[in-house]
């Protein structure tokens, strides 16, 4: 147990067996049991550097409450305060030592226990004898303690109320235990950020009422399990930043909830399965940085919801399929650092909510041909450098105000701009659209307007050709 304060002991001596306040209907004082007031006063004391707090807040239910701390008034007869909340952190700020009290033992009816950036240098664990016997819990949040370590207790299994674990951004280790599958309220489980390992167990396909789960950031490795595929009521997974290996499981595309599904940063290959073309909910797929090395599927364009789609460094192949263009929920589109071949559908340019389309670094080519109004209202945000192939016949697309993300070559055929118009809104002559092909535009320093100068090098040829 936490050393306690004198001033908390005297505090006790003088307020008696009970903490007198609210004063309930029928004329009786309302009141906290000494041992449960003793409770919070050693576990607030294991954990703020304030010393002062329990001086100005001796009745932190009622007359001099405390934010950190909530309460609740019990069925009983006669009715009692019972604390139901504890939130510590960043403001108050936690002393160096501070540290989990086994106290918490003493406060039987806490339902909420958040703790942010507080365990920052002395090193702190989960004891499991503490967290299982905290059967009323429904929120544990230890979030942002770098000197929170050690292992997940397989103890938290028995808190058969927890309906929100967030364990994120501390410096936990070792497995995510395989009774975690017990624990049938929970409906988010966060432990991003840390340094778990191992699989991802078999068991977490029991958690039937959970709605979040983000496992990114850790070390965890091996396939994901197809028992994901069971999680019927799951909108968000993130599994990003790990070592997963093996492709996804058919199973997932069972999850007709689902509203995101980020795998970046894994080793996950492909193909990728047409089962997820029954992800009907989806908006968000994000699948960066993992060895696919397959085309993109068509049914891609069957997830009419999609808002934002990610594949970037994936060694995609292939063409961009035409289905793309029936995405009009559409906002981002990443496809770069691929080996994606072919033209690029000009019908991309009409999606009336996509804000963003990168394709560069790929082994796209032909004739790009964007609607002049898309390219004006993307700007920087579109991206199709480091595709060798591309060209425009459109001059538009060298115009000043125009992304550098969007230089690309005329095309030798050439002729302007389709509506038979220079970009400086000049007709041009005939002898103009007859230029010999060895002749490139140039934009002069002076101005906006366009000219065709003769290639210098394109004249030395013909200057050898003659001498011959």
């Amino acid at each position: 147990m936490a050393s306690f304060p004198l001033f908390f002991v005297g505090f006790l001596v003088l307020a008696g067996e009970a903490v007198l306040g609210q004063q309930s209907s029928d004329g009786f004082q309302i009141e906290m049991g000494k041992e449960e007031l003793l409770g919070l006063f050693e576990v607030l004391g294991a954990l703020l550097g304030d010393s002062s707090w329990a001086q100005e807040h001796p009745q932190p239910c009622d007359e001099t409450p405390w934010p950190g701390v909530q309460c609740e008034i019990g069925d009983e007869n006669p009715p009692m305060f019972h604390v139901t909340k504890i939130h510590i952190g960043p403001d108050p700020a936690c002393k160096s030592s501070a540290t989990l009290s086994e106290s918490l033992l003493k406060l039987p009816y806490l339902k909420t226990l958040s703790i942010f950036n507080c365990f920052l240098t002395s090193p702190v664990t989960l004891s499991p004898t503490l967290l299982g016997a905290l059967s009323s819990l429904e929120h544990l949040a230890l979030v942002s303690n770098p000197a929170l370590s050690g292992e997940l207790p397989p103890s938290l299994a028995k808190i058969s109320n927890l309906r929100v674990l967030s364990l994120s951004q501390n410096n936990l280790l070792g497995k995510i235990p395989g009774n975690i599958g017990g624990m049938v309220s929970l409906e988010q489980l966060d432990l991003s950020y840390n340094n778990l390992s191992g699989q991802i167990p078999v068991e977490i396909g029991g958690l039937r009422t959970l709605s979040i789960l983000d496992l990114s950031w850790n070390v965890l490795e091996g396939q994901v399990p197809g028992s994901v595929g069971q999680l019927q009521l799951i909108q968000k997974i993130d599994l990003s930043s790990n070592r997963f290996t093996g492709s996804m499981p058919p199973d997932t595309g069972k999850l007709n909830k689902l509203v995101l599904l980020d795998l970046s940063h894994n080793l996950i290959n492909g193909p990728i399965p047409e089962t997820l073309s029954g992800l009907e909910q989806l908006q968000y797929l994000v699948a960066d940085n993992n060895p696919i090395n397959t085309e993109i599927p068509q049914f891609v364009g069957k997830l009419m919801k999609l808002k934002s789609l990610s594949f970037s460094g994936c060694g995609l192949t292939g063409p961009l399929p035409n289905s793309l263009s029936s995405l009009k929920n559409l906002t981002a589109l990443s496809l770069d650092n691929n080996s994606l071949t072919g033209t690029v559908p000009p019908d991309l340019g009409t999606l009336p909510s996509l804000n963003q389309l990168n394709l560069s670094n790929n082994q796209l080519s032909g004739d790009l041909s964007l609607p002049e109004e898309f390219i004006e209202r993307l700007g920087k945000r579109l991206d199709v450098r480091g595709n060798n192939g591309l060209c425009t016949s459109n001059p538009l697309y060298k115009k000043k105000s125009i992304s550098t993300n969007l230089i690309t070559p005329l095309c030798l055929n050439a002729s302007g701009p389709r509506d038979g118009k220079t970009l400086a809104g000049e007709h041009p002559n005939e002898s103009d659209r007859m230029k010999p092909c060895s002749q490139y535009p140039v934009q002069k320093s002076s101005g906006s307007s366009w000219s065709y100068e003769l290639n210098s090098c394109s004249f030395v040829v013909c200057f050898l050709y003659l001498m011959l």
